[in-house]
């Protein structure tokens, strides 16, 4: 696409001395999907701007991601090309399928996932001394805490990728540094007082202090094992001893949070987002997987005979599951909504068979599309038809909505997930609550949402009280894919780094 932008400093390719090879970027992704996936991207945004790149990962990881990296490679002949290196997934007795840290059926199971995301180390360790003489940098995900202390042990700068909003970041940088969770749990309100009397701790709110915002979030919301959070600041800790941080978003998106990150926090951070959009990797139908559902193929096909802005699409990531109870009442919600709708159901999504809880008839070829397992999201979200996305929030999937100015019903159920609905509705305006008020993990069961709640939810985006939901969707998208051309904020900014580890290379040259 043209641009009549002029280029901003640093946003073109930084010159290296003749002879010398072009910027060589390690990526360490983590394992699952929704941070595999914009990694990968990210890799290929970086190879069409003349770096090198080589992502280290394990044989699932690698297979899932081959098609993103093939596209890049494909598109850029003449540029150094995308390496994937494939080392072994540590032998820690889970069932085969679980690499992906998908459909993990037990806490043992998870304890062995996290073992085995321990026994990286070894492998990293050993490709950064192999790549020493010619690395420029290594991005590795931040739950790879551990990981910017083998790269300063190899003297390479360690750039952290948090998968998440720059709110959501600030979010957690607020609670982490503020809030005590033992004595979040023994807080009490004038608002948590049920009419029995008793405390309702779906009521406590808990404001976040020192953002640009009056943010408050409800206790049951945030995370509840001491645990955790113990873990989420060590990879805070981490963040702050890093070379910096790479975030998939941009500026116009979240201003306000890029200048308190940047200048309050006194973070550095480079905005490259959306990675989606920037890589090129849109169009492509398997991203991120190595077998699309068999009912894949036949949705696009199916969402060409419907009208524009009419359907509904309705996803909830490769991670989240529901039980019966909440299906049977989401299906009477799209049933109730009136809408067309496409609904993914991933492989760990539903716990037992369509037949307990989707109503009879619903999923008719003219009323409603079922696809069980990988669904080409983008390409979905990207047609006309579609007017809606009932999203759990994670970041990919909004970002990707944003990006493709469709607004979003929204529905959190852990992680920073809550975090980023109140970036989609109440800073950004391009969504609905759903309601949902429990912060749970994947073993731990959620209030269930009401169906009637879920119809009136999606008719107010898909009708005439959401034009100004739909409006401001479109503006974003917008400004989304002006942020990834040549003169954008996102572009410049990679731009930016690029140059800054050129400089860094000859700094050390020099001092030979």
């Amino acid at each position: 696409m043209q641009t009549t932008k002029e280029e901003p400093a640093g946003a073109a390719m930084a010159p290296v001395k003749d002879g010398e090879p072009p910027l060589h970027i390690l990526f360490f992704p983590f394992l699952i999907p929704g941070h595999l996936i914009p990694m990968a991207d990210m890799a290929a945004l970086f190879a069409g701007r003349g770096v090198r790149c080589t992502i280290l990962t394990t044989p699932f990881q690698a297979s899932i991601i081959r098609s993103v990296v093939d596209r890049a490679n494909k598109d850029n002949p003449t540029s150094p090309s995308i390496d994937i290196s494939v080392v072994p997934f540590p032998d820690v007795g889970l069932p085969p399928g679980a690499e992906s840290g998908m459909g993990l059926a037990s806490q043992d199971e998870r304890d062995m996932f996290n073992q085995a995301v321990r026994l990286l180390r070894e492998p990293l360790e050993r490709s950064l001394a192999d790549h020493r003489a010619d690395l420029d940098a290594v991005v590795s995900d931040s739950l790879f805490h551990w990981s910017v202390d083998v790269a300063a042990e190899h003297g390479v700068p360690r750039l952290g990728f948090t998968g998440s909003s720059m709110f959501a970041c600030s979010c957690f940088h607020s609670m982490l540094r503020n809030c005590n969770p033992s004595d979040l749990d023994n807080l009490q309100s004038p608002s948590s007082s049920s009419t029995d009397g008793e405390s309702d701790p779906e009521a406590v709110m808990v404001a976040l202090p020192g953002l640009p915002h009056r943010v408050e979030m409800r206790r049951s919301q945030m995370m509840k094992r001491p645990e955790e959070w113990a873990f989420f600041r060590g990879v805070d800790a981490t963040e702050q001893r890093s070379y910096g941080e790479l975030f998939n978003s941009f500026c116009e998106l979240e201003p306000d949070y890029v200048k308190h990150y940047r200048t309050t926090l006194g973070r550095r951070a480079w905005l490259v987002g959306p990675v989606s959009l920037a890589s090129g990797s849109m169009g492509v139908a398997s991203r991120g997987t190595d077998a699309l559902s068999p009912e894949a193929d036949g949705c696009l096909q199916w969402l060409d005979g419907k009208p524009a802005g009419s359907v509904v699409y309705v996803a909830f990531g490769t991670l989240a599951t529901f039980s019966p109870e909440q299906l049977q009442e989401l299906a009477r919600g799209l049933d109730l909504s009136g809408s067309n709708f496409v609904w993914v159901i991933s492989a760990t999504g539903a716990t037992t068979s369509s037949d307990d809880w989707m109503a009879e008839g619903l999923a008719t070829a003219s009323r409603g599309y079922i696809i069980r397992g990988w669904a080409p999201q983008v390409l979905i979200l990207n047609h006309p038809a579609v007017g809606c996305f009932v999203t759990h929030c994670g970041w990919n999937s909004t970002l990707e909505a944003l990006s493709a100015g469709v607004p979003m019903v929204t529905w959190p159920r852990h992680a920073d997930q809550f975090h980023n609905e109140k970036l989609v509705v109440e800073l950004l305006g391009a969504g609905v609550s759903v309601g949902a008020k429990d912060y749970a993990s994947l073993t731990e069961a959620h209030a269930v949402i009401a169906g009637a709640v879920i119809a009136e939810s999606v008719r107010r985006v898909m009708g005439a009280q959401g034009d100004a939901i739909q409006k401001k969707a479109r503006d974003l998208s917008a400004r989304a894919r002006d942020a990834v051309e040549n003169g954008g904020s996102s572009y410049g900014d990679v731009g930016r780094l690029m140059d800054e580890l050129v400089n860094r290379r000859i700094q050390r040259h020099d001092a030979r």
